[in-house]
């Protein structure tokens, strides 16, 4: 195995603490076979759920938890991740295994679970220093990712018995009016309103939707990669959002993050994934990829294009106002406001093309 490339954690941020002497004696009664002294560290790419690497002498372990702060309603449900990842994993194989589940917000301050750590490759912003894809490496790798999206997008839902873990009709309008809730709700004084996007989306929803298995977070850095194949995605991770929904949101939620190589500066500093390399399938190259998979036709795809980049914004939004009153100190954020500014205005340009 090429250890030299696996994804590793950093120290803990400042505030971000687990207290050992606390979550150390819970992880002795919950899990068993755990030797040795416990060292944490935490994972710093995500931007939402916080995320720590428990380490023992004998494995390695991860632990989600919801960050501190204000939160929306319905999300980071550590105890409904937890429950959807049990239920996936038999007819998904890229669900990482679940081990331990706490709802006692006494222990650490928050609802939390633990599961086993897939050892692997992450694709971030950039692949690992000294790890170089061709051109035809790096479009299998592009493609397999979508591959597995499709897979989950095929997955029959009531023979895996996860018919309940979402309302399915009428989803594609509850995303409408609850993405815009949240984007104003989160607003901060130096961000635009988007209500233009807003009413946009409202008037140029589709009239049918299909409904399945969504993961509505599916990026590269979501993915985990087989060290000794890169091209092989052997995990999929962060299922806080997923549910039964529109699979062409969850396709354009996808291409939101998707930065090309051509793409202006501004999506080039907020890349946070390697859809740049030489070989990476564009946004419009996905789209006929997926509908050519998935058997289906698809003659507008700017509302869900559209809507992808706002649900962004809102993300992006909500994280910012986080640190804007000081519920975090983590200095990624700081800057974040300009790039809801950025997204909103990506919302206009696609709305009037």
């Amino acid at each position: 195995m090429n250890q030299q490339y696996l994804d590793k954690a950093k120290p803990v941020r400042t505030g971000e603490e687990l207290d050992p002497n606390i979550i150390g004696p819970w992880l002795m009664q919950h899990i068993q076979g755990l030797q040795g002294e416990l060292k944490i560290t935490q994972y710093t790419g995500g931007a939402s759920n916080w995320t720590y690497c428990l380490t023992y002498d004998n494995c390695e372990l991860i632990l989600r938890r919801a960050p501190i702060g204000t939160k929306a309603k319905g999300a980071h449900d550590m105890g409904r991740e937890y429950r959807l990842q049990q239920a996936l994993k038999p007819v998904y194989p890229y669900v990482p295994t679940m081990l331990a589940h706490c709802d006692d917000e006494s222990v650490i301050g928050t609802e939390f679970y633990v599961m086993e750590k897939l050892n692997g490759i992450i694709p971030r912003q950039n692949l690992p220093k000294g790890l170089n894809l061709n051109a035809q490496q790096a479009r299998t790798l592009c493609t397999n990712v979508i591959d597995c999206l499709i897979e989950l997008h095929k997955v029959d839902v009531n023979a895996a018995n996860l018919n309940h873990i979402g309302e399915g009709e009428g989803y594609t309008q509850r995303q409408i009016e609850g993405w815009s809730q949240r984007y104003t709700q989160a607003k901060t004084w130096n961000v635009p309103s988007a209500k233009r996007v807003m009413a946009w989306l409202e008037q140029h929803k589709p009239t049918q939707e299909t409904i399945c298995l969504t993961h509505n977070d599916f990026r590269f850095d979501n993915v985990v990669l087989d060290p000794d194949n890169i091209s092989n995605v052997t995990g999929v991770l962060d299922w806080e959002l997923a549910t039964l929904g529109n699979p062409l949101m969850d396709l354009g939620n996808t291409l939101a993050y998707w930065v090309e190589a051509n793409d202006d500066f501004l999506a080039q500093m907020t890349r946070r994934q390697p859809t740049h390399l030489n070989g990476m399938l564009t946004r419009q190259q996905v789209v006929e990829y997926y509908c050519n998979k998935m058997a289906i036709t698809i003659e507008d795809f700017r509302f869900y294009e559209v809507f992808g980049l706002f649900r962004l914004a809102g993300i992006v939004q909500q994280i910012y106002y986080r640190y804007h009153h000081k519920q975090t100190r983590n200095p990624a954020f700081k800057h974040f406001w300009v790039f809801s500014h950025y997204l909103i205005w990506r919302c206009h340009r696609a709305m009037k093309s």
